[in-house]
């Protein structure tokens, strides 16, 4: 067979479609699947956290995870939402963005649509929840860190790697607070980190990239804090339902990723 490629060949996007071909595809009983990195199924993407990278916010981070590059800046602000004004409660909440050459075709600004993309607004949400489920607010005192998360490259697992950086970023600001005396005691109380899990081909796999989620049969996020206790679980069969006994499966696979990423995270900080 040949095959004639003319102008405009995208080779990434041929790329992509031979892989979500042969993760789906099953021939005489056998599953001919295979990680487009090489990985085995419970081993997560080439993990890397910056510190430090953005000259003004009080804290910063930028992890890779394979080609998903996400930065994300901590900003300290001297007040508080309407709803804890004079309550002595402080307020941590994010911000999500995709730069509109972080995937294979331009995204629109969300200025330039006039309106906030639904997905960047769910997924915010997201990482505001688990950043604030390891914060003692109260300690906080009444002062807000918002935490914007940018992503500059996107091959899957955008938002999990958000929440991972932005804790990074969160406690690096923290810290400042405490240096400066602008807080008496850390608020912190736990570590917190996120990892996407799935099931192709009836294979429980971790850290799944762009490729795979799209050819995933059960795509799920998982949020956990660093004493091992859930925050969220964000799962979704794609066509058949599946057994509680696979959301185990998958809540255990996710959980020893997380437990690497804990580790990535801790020696960042120190």
């Amino acid at each position: 067979m040949r095959l004639f490629f003319g102008p405009g060949f995208d080779s990434q996007r041929l790329h992509h479609n031979l892989i979500v071909i042969v993760n789906k595809c099953i021939f005489k009983g056998v599953n001919f699947l295979m990680r487009s990195d090489g990985r085995k199924s419970d081993e997560l993407r080439r993990i890397s956290i910056e510190t430090d990278v953005m000259k003004y916010a009080e804290g910063s981070a930028i992890i890779k995870a394979g080609n998903t590059h996400v930065v994300c800046s901590a900003t300290v602000e001297d007040s508080v939402p309407p709803f804890l004004r004079d309550t002595g409660s402080g307020w941590v909440t994010a911000e999500y963005s995709m730069l509109p050459r972080s995937t294979h075709t331009r995204n629109k600004r969300d200025a330039a649509k006039g309106r906030v993309n639904a997905r960047a607004q769910e997924i915010q949400r997201l990482i505001g929840r688990a950043l604030r489920s390891v914060v003692d607010l109260d300690k906080l005192g009444e002062q807000s860190i918002i935490l914007d998360c940018d992503v500059m490259q996107a091959d899957g697992g955008t938002r999990t790697a958000s929440i991972t950086a932005a804790f990074v970023a969160l406690h690096i600001a923290i810290n400042d607070l405490i240096k400066k005396g602008l807080i008496d005691e850390n608020p912190i109380k736990d570590f917190v980190a996120a990892v996407s899990v799935g099931i192709i081909n009836g294979e429980p796999m971790l850290d799944l990239c762009y490729e795979e989620d799209s050819a995933a049969d059960v795509d799920m996020n998982i949020v956990m804090t660093g004493s091992g206790d859930l925050v969220e679980v964000q799962g979704t069969a794609e066509g058949d339902p599946f057994s509680v006994d696979k959301l185990n499966k998958l809540v255990s696979l996710g959980s020893s990723g997380i437990k690497e990423l804990l580790k990535i995270q801790e020696s960042c900080i120190k």
